[in-house]
């Protein structure tokens, strides 16, 4: 499965947050696309409008396992997606910003 680090993601890079809806309303990187595993198959057509037609999918959850799961289901439709490793726990522990629900700092749950 294709991994990127939480370092090499640029400002911008497209990211999608599969956590459940708890996980996300108490913190979530700013301006990534929100569907959670439970509800990815169903929701799947968010995902193809929202994304980069040109672009990667990075797909980030807590630790790196859903995510994991859902960009090798992903990259089995063809479409370009790795796994961020380490998932939010990472992405928090290097100072990226972390919002909850409201907009306020958030924290990863």
């Amino acid at each position: 499965m294709p991994t990127v680090e939480v370092g090499d993601l640029a400002d911008g890079d497209f990211l999608l947050d599969v956590r459940e809806d708890d996980e996300w309303q108490a913190g979530h990187a700013q301006g990534a696309l929100h569907i959670p595993i439970s509800e990815f198959v169903a929701r799947y057509g968010e995902l193809t409008e929202a994304a980069p037609q040109d672009g990667r999918v990075n797909v980030i959850c807590r630790s790196g396992g859903r995510s994991a799961q859902v960009a090798m289901y992903l990259s089995q439709q063809g479409v370009d997606a790795v796994n961020v490793d380490g998932g939010m726990q990472v992405w928090a522990a290097t100072g990226r910003p972390v919002v909850n629900a409201e907009g306020q700092p958030g924290f990863v749950l």
